[in-house]
């Protein structure tokens, strides 16, 4: 398929209009196992909506988030920098004696994508899950958003909210109308996403489509639970069904593109936040070992796509690291806007190198560091540090599952990889806030546990 260069996308000057501009979506699924699409192999679940963003778009194989839970994850993608720059080591909680509680949420010094790109033109509109901070500074409509329709906190009930409900039960705020009651969330959410694209089709928009499927609490639909009804473990069946609704609301997305004439004018993104949780909502990260929470691979490679009818190749298999980190990047160059060393992003336009513009790897080396562990990936080696242990080194190239710990034999690359590591490790500021203690051994466990690395049947 022919698609234009990168010098029809971005001009050297300014954009002349805004109607020149691009539109972004970008899709975020919640704790989506890597294996539960039928791009990816699932004999379980039918995902014929994402798997035409693949198809029709960029499928990148080695897609990667930066932290294996939801907070970190996030405030590394909506900022392009890594999260732990600027202390966002861990997941939201309650706060931990010893620390400030002015400073539980994304710094306000850090700017977000709808940051950058509102002095180019764009409305931004966040439908869905914030997890990035609580206070009045941390909200999103004080971080670059226009709209707002959906919660503060990690996680919502399914089927209801209360009018003074706490956690997932929080009643759902709207900037721009009195929210209707909740039918079934992953359903209302994509009602406004499409609502949003038709509402703001004639300027740049930015909409954040922040999807909490499919993670807990485990409830589905009685008919989609119906189309699962073969799968004996109840866990799998919900989970399955909540994939599936999750997917079809993609769907609704896309075809709502279509109907305004937008495809050819909106870059799409869809990714995970970060790898399955195995053992809480029955997800399979398979061929990865590791899960949610952890450095190894089922934790932090997930589904990524890219889509954007007329400009980007169709079909394309992109083999080369990627990172979340990149969207921001991405978009503000899109958007005629610029990033300089004083951004000090980690993340990289994505562009050229997905039209021929570039022929070299977009990233050498990641490093990634999550309360207890600390990893590093350089070209095919990956090294990850544990306290318990000595560090395991794993050639990817050769063993994608990370089942063959190679650091006895060949020392020199360990000690070499340890040694960046832990200097890069040192040069980062302290955490600004910590999760409970609990989770420390909770994490260190699941290193020791086996994961599927097959397809369920």
């Amino acid at each position: 398929m022919l698609f234009l260069p990168l010098s029809k996308l971005v001009k050297a000057g300014p954009v002349n209009s805004d109607r020149e501009k691009p539109n972004f979506i970008l899709i975020v699924a919640d704790d989506l196992g890597f294996a539960d699409l039928s791009l990816n192999g699932s004999k379980q679940i039918r995902t014929p909506h994402i798997d035409r963003l693949a198809k029709e778009g960029v499928n990148f194989t080695q897609g990667y988030v930066s932290a294996p839970v939801c907070g970190p994850s996030r405030a590394g993608l909506i900022t392009g920098k890594n999260q732990v720059k600027f202390g966002f080591d861990n997941n939201l909680a309650t706060n931990q004696p010893g620390f400030d509680p002015e400073f539980l949420g994304l710094p306000v010094a850090e700017r977000t994508i709808a940051d950058r790109l509102k002095p180019l033109g764009y409305v931004s509109g966040l439908v869905g899950k914030w997890h990035l901070g609580e206070g009045d500074r941390f909200h999103p409509l004080n971080r670059g958003f226009d709209e707002f329709w959906g919660y503060q906190g990690g996680g919502h009930d399914y089927f209801t909210s209360e009018p003074d409900g706490k956690g997932y039960l929080s009643p759902i705020e709207c900037n721009y109308k009195t929210p209707q009651a909740i039918t079934y969330i992953t359903d209302d959410k994509g009602d406004e996403c499409v609502d949003f694209i038709r509402r703001h089709k004639n300027e740049p928009f930015f909409l954040f489509a922040s999807f909490n499927a499919p993670h807990s609490p485990m409830q589905a639909p009685e008919a989609d639970l119906e189309l699962f009804k073969h799968i004996k473990d109840d866990n799998r069946r919900a989970y399955c069904a909540m994939v599936h609704r999750l997917d079809v609301n993609v769907g609704r997305i896309m075809d709502a593109l279509k109907e305004e004439g937008l495809e050819e004018n909106t870059l799409v993104v869809f990714i995970s936040d970060n790898g399955g949780p195995c053992d809480q909502n029955a997800s399979v990260n398979a061929p990865f070992n590791g899960q949610k929470g952890i450095l190894l691979e089922g934790g932090l490679r997930v589904p990524y796509i890219m889509n954007w009818k007329g400009k980007l190749p169709e079909g394309k298999t992109y083999q080369h690291p990627v990172i979340s980190l990149d969207f921001a990047p991405t978009f503000v160059a899109l958007g005629g806007g610029e990033i300089t060393e004083e951004d000090q992003l980690d993340g990289i336009n994505l562009i050229p190198y997905l039209t021929n513009q570039k022929e070299e790897k977009p990233h050498q080396l990641f490093n990634w560091r999550f309360t207890i562990s600390a990893a590093t990936r350089d070209g095919d080696w990956k090294l990850v540090r544990l306290p318990d242990r000595l560090p395991m080194l794993y050639n990817l190239a050769e063993d994608i599952s990370e089942q063959n710990d190679v650091a006895l034999k060949n020392l020199d690359r360990t000690n070499t990889m340890l040694k960046q590591l832990g200097e890069w490790d040192v040069s980062l500021p302290h955490p600004l806030f910590l999760e409970g203690a609990e989770w420390k051994k909770w994490q260190l466990d699941l290193y020791d546990e086996e994961y599927q690395l097959v397809q369920p049947e």
